[in-house]
């Protein structure tokens, strides 16, 4: 018996988003990657080098996500203007934003993926994939709503107490019965 005030859903236990583990794995592994390249290639053209190299990441990461900000900034303002759905500039606007975050990352393994996230030649490959990833999370692996079998519409949900019909000439009908 659940609560009183407790909602349905709270009875059947909480389970922890899919998301969430990856965001503690990645918290895990990207600063182990980082710290290892980052020996790396000071091993390789020396500590100071490394440093200046990651200032200068930095700095030209900066230049780009100020200039590509403003571009899809523009981008949206224009197709909001003239009554189109925004959702390639508001995709554009998400991977430069998720693309500077990376860049402000100190490390050569983040910066790799801010700048293909950024930059206006990598970008729609990386747009292409968002939108199958966000596409295969709403619709499912086969572009249908989950549950239905079509991809027209979703589910509705169904309550045991709510009984499902529609009013034909002021009566109502029941779709189950023949």
């Amino acid at each position: 018996m659940s609560r009183p005030g407790a909602t349905p859903y709270a009875a059947r236990g909480r389970r922890r988003p899919r998301v969430l583990r990856w965001v503690f794995l990645a918290l895990l592994i990207v600063p182990i990657v980082e710290i290892a390249a980052i020996i790396a290639v000071g091993r390789v053209i020396g500590g100071w080098q490394t440093l200046l190299l990651l200032v200068l990441e930095s700095l030209l990461g900066a230049w780009i996500v100020k200039r590509e900000g403003a571009r899809t900034w523009l981008a949206l303002q224009e197709a909001l203007r003239s009554g189109r759905m925004p959702s390639r500039q508001l995709a554009d606007a998400a991977l430069v934003l998720i693309g500077g975050t990376l860049l402000l990352t100190p490390g050569f393994v983040t910066d790799i993926v801010g700048f293909f996230f950024i930059l206006p030649l990598t970008r729609p490959l990386t747009r292409a994939w968002l939108e199958a990833v966000v596409a295969r999370r709403l619709l499912g692996p086969l572009g249908e709503w989950p549950g239905t079998g079509r991809g027209d519409r979703p589910p509705r949900p169904r309550r045991p107490d709510v009984v499902e019909g529609e009013v034909v000439e002021g009566r109502v009908v029941d779709p189950d019965e023949p």
